[in-house]
């Protein structure tokens, strides 16, 4: 079975629709409900830290830290998940977006780790402990400690992840990898790119400002790439077991 852009791929699909309505609520109650700390409590922390819950892995990603963000990120959504969902349907792409936002997550929290361990070795057990404990009431209070190493740990143990960009990189990638030579226009860029090569762009700005450590950008680059990664194998695997089954998507 062979499925063709048509027109119904500018009407939005239920669910591009309801993540963008969902994503937009979660938002208007960090604003409204303001005697609690939904970011806090719904933003994803790493598994040592007092602030994390197993449930986070999920919620995290339908919190923004801002309206831009949440704007860009329901933008992309709602550009490239439609025509994601007209082909595979309501429920692959459902699965998609889910698998790809916690893989991103998960990525995230295994690339804190890494990075938690390398600052640990110029600590004592005691100064590390010390973090343990007290470093996410100091996080809650707006502040952090003095020496930069301290901080730098309390940071990575303590820090909130929120957003659903690794998801929405894991729709940029099957874009990619479904429509590759689709014509796109880039802001800057005055003439058209193949989706094939945004995508690849896209990868290698996320690889080297991850690996760059820019500080002071708050971005989760390995987030965004844990979306990308988790989204090939299921692409990947969705392509091969669709052609065993005699059904071409592609």
């Amino acid at each position: 079975m062979n499925k063709r852009i048509s027109n119904s791929y500018f009407n939005t699909p239920s669910v591009t629709k309801n993540l963008i309505i969902i994503n937009a609520l979660f938002w208007l109650a960090t604003i409204i409900m303001t005697k609690l700390d939904l970011t806090d409590m719904l933003g994803l922390h790493y598994p040592i830290s007092k602030g994390f819950r197993l449930y986070q892995i999920i919620t995290y990603m339908f919190m923004h830290g801002s309206l831009s963000h949440l704007f860009f990120n329901m933008f992309a959504v709602y550009m490239f998940g439609r025509i994601l969902e007209s082909v595979w349907g309501s429920k692959r792409f459902l699965t998609y977006y889910m698998i790809t936002g916690i893989g991103a997550g998960l990525v995230n929290l295994l690339v804190a780790y890494i990075r938690i361990k390398a600052v640990e070795v110029n600590l004592t057990p005691d100064a590390i402990a010390e973090i343990y404990q007290k470093g996410y009431g100091i996080i809650k209070q707006g502040m952090n400690y003095t020496g930069p190493i301290y901080a730098q740990l309390n940071i990575l143990i303590n820090a909130t992840t929120v957003g659903a960009s690794g998801a929405v990189f894991g729709i940029l990638l099957a874009f990619g990898m479904l429509f590759p030579n689709m014509q796109l226009f880039i802001i800057p860029f005055p003439f058209p790119i193949k989706a094939k090569y945004m995508v690849t762009g896209y990868g290698i700005i996320e690889l080297f400002a991850g690996f760059a450590g820019i500080k002071g950008d708050n971005i989760a680059h390995f987030a965004h790439l844990g979306g990308m990664l988790f989204g090939v194998i299921l692409v990947l695997y969705w392509r091969k077991k669709d052609r065993d089954n005699g059904t071409y998507y592609y």
